[in-house]
């Protein structure tokens, strides 16, 4: 009864296959989706092709846009590998040709570490969206040295990130 037991809970693990498949589709999604965002802006909201003065700004905020949603589709890619080598098997392809490949998980530390370092960048990235929208509102000089001042915190917070 015991054997039977733990080899039904062993082979409970593969129930994360569905969250793999369901992570790739996503990040397939919105790839996809951040691919014709960026197709849009150079084919219609190109500021070459009107003559609107806001327009570089509206360019600029749909480029970043696409960015973050290429950044939270890879973060869905690395998670789906992740948790497939680290529940179901080891990619064996991966391993034969990417032998230091960054979508090659060994332990849930090293997955979580990962995903931290991209959702961080995404943050990044979502925040300089955030500064482009209000940045038309700058009017004083204590502005741009606060805007400054922000951009140096996440240059120091990101290399503390990154440090070892």
């Amino acid at each position: 009864m015991k054997n039977i037991f733990e080899k039904g809970l062993w082979l409970s693990r593969y129930i994360v296959i569905l969250t793999v498949v369901l992570s790739i589709l996503s990040s397939f999604s919105l790839i996809a989706i951040a691919s014709w965002d960026i197709v849009e802006a150079i084919f219609i909201d190109n500021p070459m092709f009107k003559s609107e003065i806001d327009n570089n700004n509206q360019f600029l905020f749909k480029i970043i846009s696409s960015i973050d949603l290429f950044l939270i589709g890879i973060v869905l890619l690395i998670f789906g590998f992740g948790v497939y080598e680290l529940f179901v098997k080891e990619i064996d392809f991966a391993k034969a040709r990417f032998m230091e490949s960054t979508l090659q998980i060994k332990n849930l530390d090293q997955l979580k570490n990962k995903i931290i370092k991209v959702i961080i960048i995404v943050l990044i990235v979502k925040y300089f969206e955030k500064i482009l929208k209000f940045s038309q509102n700058f009017t004083s000089p204590q502005d741009i040295l606060f805007f400054s001042l922000s951009i140096l915190c996440i240059c120091f917070g990101y290399y503390f990130i990154n440090r070892k």
